[in-house]
């Protein structure tokens, strides 16, 4: 897998940017990370698309579409399966369990994204795969897919993406989750790659830094951007799918953009825009309606959320 110490960045093209210097180069490190690993993804698998009225447009090779991960393509947050699946390894150990719950609790009560919280949140999730190889956890990965992830794929999510795929287009997942993470995820899925949070490895072991932030929020507008010039795409023609509204940034970048199980803000959002909506927690289809949420720290807590769960369940 790619090494955040080794990115080779020059071909991004320079241009004003309104988000941080940290979500750009979040972003354009997780375009580099996602090139790199979709040349090796196998070809996609063959299932039932159920596409929109007249999109996607067959042969339009200037489209593509970008899909948020947690509760839009799965249900559930990555992070929190791969954290049952780490802590069933013994990767964490009880002093972790504690402090990680109370990080997610306060995340949860509070409502907010403090940066100074979310920091303290970035450097405990990191700490847990500091010192492990990337190939170690790419393997484990393969496993908890198996384990927890597979069963938990929107089916009508899928439909969509492979309706992408059958009209010759590349379609991308863009999340908050390690990129080691999502690029597992695409690949079970064929799609065509993973956006994903970048964490620095030397010499194929993590150093316990990022390669600029979390991809949560502005940052995913950011790899989007930089993924479309590179690859010569028309954001215009292109579509974006979310639960969140700390992804309108990035559902504001296409020409279609679509609100999948959408939050409340999100949904008014939507409706306000009239961008359309798929809600498939109830089986529910409406033409132009908006898209729900899901948190960038609660991302990175997620592991944390999941050993305590299992840990109740034990007792």
């Amino acid at each position: 897998m790619p090494s955040g110490a080794l990115f080779d960045l020059g071909w991004i093209p320079r241009r004003r940017r309104p988000a941080t210097a940290r979500s750009v180069l979040a972003g354009e490190a997780a375009a580099e990370a996602a090139r790199k690993s979709s040349q090796e993804a196998p070809p996609a698998e063959e299932t039932e698309a159920q596409a929109e009225p007249d999109f996607p447009v067959v042969g339009d090779t200037a489209a593509a579409a970008f899909f948020d991960l947690d509760n839009t393509v799965m249900q559930g947050a990555a992070l929190f399966h791969f954290g049952r699946g780490l802590y069933k390894r013994h990767f964490f150990h009880k002093r972790d369990l504690a402090r990680f719950a109370w990080q997610q609790i306060y995340f949860r009560l509070a409502g907010s994204e403090n940066p100074e919280h979310m920091a303290d949140v970035r450097n405990s999730a990191l700490s847990i795969v500091q010192g492990h190889r990337v190939a170690e956890l790419m393997s484990i990965g393969e496993e908890i897919y198996d384990e927890y992830m597979a069963e938990r794929v929107w089916p009508g999510t899928r439909a969509l993406a492979q309706a992408h795929l059958d009209a010759g287009q590349k379609v991308w997942l863009v999340t908050a989750a390690p990129v080691e993470t999502a690029t597992i995820i695409a690949r079970r899925l064929g799609l065509t790659g993973a956006l994903g949070t970048v964490a620095e490895s030397v010499g194929g072991v993590y150093t316990g830094k990022l390669v600029g932030e979390p991809l949560h929020g502005p940052a995913k507008a950011e790899a989007v951007r930089a993924l479309a010039s590179a690859e010569g795409l028309d954001l215009s023609h292109c579509a974006a799918y979310s639960d969140s509204a700390n992804d309108i940034p990035m559902l504001s970048l296409v020409g279609h953009p679509y609100a999948i199980n959408p939050d409340s803000r999100l949904r008014k959002h939507a409706r306000e825009q009239g961008w359309r909506l798929r809600d498939y927690r109830t089986g529910r289809k409406a033409a132009k309606i908006g898209i729900p949420a899901a948190a960038g720290v609660g991302a990175l807590a997620g592991g944390a959320a999941a050993a305590v769960a299992l840990q109740r369940r034990r007792r």
